[in-house]
């Protein structure tokens, strides 16, 4: 038996209608081929599904297993229909975002908060990216749009340029190290570090400045949100090195102090990866527009 959606349509406008005469109009086509379209399709199914003698015309108990499919097959048809209009008229579509940025959930909310309102029809999620593959999950399609300080020569990938940060070290006022200008890597050597739970390879404080000098801190403890990490701070339990979109408070506080890294300071870029054939998508370019100007309101306070 072959049933299309037009023999669904079919059956819901007669059963609608409650005769052939009306549900010809409705579907605009005639009625000599709407009985000949009932009739081939009682021929495949080798059942009467209407009752003819009756006025108006009901549908038989076959006819009305018929009804039942066709009242939770059409809507879902109607719909899949007006997502595909959604996408090709740049209306709709997927935004789902990996962040290999701890600290980025600061700047991320405020500018998915704006993009939600223009863009309501598009299904928006976020995967912390540490805990897959996040560049190889948005070659495969798994995600659309990956946060990262890492950009990768990668087929298919753009890594578009979103601004620029200082990682800052902050520690208490009384600290001694509070007593300097900047920082060194050398001043970590006998200092309990404060990081987000993430590899050293993600943090900028041990890429920039531990590494490369080959000093480790005399301990490394860590934390999953920020909030935590500034109170730990503040209590003497350690120092930190954080975003300066992150800071932008703390400066104000007299329990903290905050010191660039090094004599020059350190600067870093952030970029989101996407994949080439979605960097002309309206709703894309508008939400990289809104991580470009976002994040510096924030650091600007």
């Amino acid at each position: 038996m072959h049933i299309e959606f037009r023999h669904l349509r079919t059956v819901k406008a007669i059963h609608d209608e409650g005769g052939l005469a009306r549900a010809a109009d409705r579907l605009n086509i005639t009625q000599s081929a709407l009985s000949h379209q009932v009739k081939n399709l009682e021929d495949q199914a080798g059942v009467e599904l209407f009752v003819r003698r009756s006025k108006p015309m009901k549908l038989s108990a076959a006819g009305m297993r018929l009804l039942r499919a066709a009242e939770r097959i059409l809507p879902e048809v109607a719909a899949l229909e007006a997502e595909f209009a959604g996408l090709v008229a740049g209306r709709s579509g997927r935004l789902h975002i990996a962040i290999e940025c701890h600290a980025c959930f600061e700047w991320l909310f405020p500018v998915l908060e704006q993009f939600r309102r223009a863009w309501p029809d598009v299904d928006v999620d976020i995967r912390p990216g540490l805990a897959f593959g996040a560049l190889p999950a948005l070659q495969k399609e798994e995600v659309d749009l990956v946060i990262s300080s890492d950009p990768e020569n990668l087929d298919g990938v753009r890594f578009v340029p979103l601004f620029d940060y200082a990682p800052v070290f902050v520690a208490a006022s009384a600290h001694p190290l509070a007593a300097k200008s900047h920082v060194e890597a050398a001043d970590f050597a006998d200092q309990t570090l404060i990081t987000y739970p993430v590899p050293r390879e993600r943090l900028d404080v041990f890429t920039e400045l531990l590494t490369p000098a080959g000093i480790a801190p005399l301990a490394v403890r860590q934390v999953e949100l920020t909030a935590m990490i500034l109170i730990l701070v503040a209590s003497q339990r350690g120092v930190a090195v954080l975003p300066d979109w992150v800071v932008r408070d703390v400066r104000l506080q007299s329990d903290y102090v905050t010191r660039p890294l090094t004599a020059g300071g350190l600067t870093r870029r952030l970029y989101a990866a996407i994949r080439s054939d979605m960097a002309d998508t309206p709703w894309m370019a508008h939400v990289l527009r809104l991580a470009r100007t976002e994040p510096l309101k924030l650091m600007r306070g």
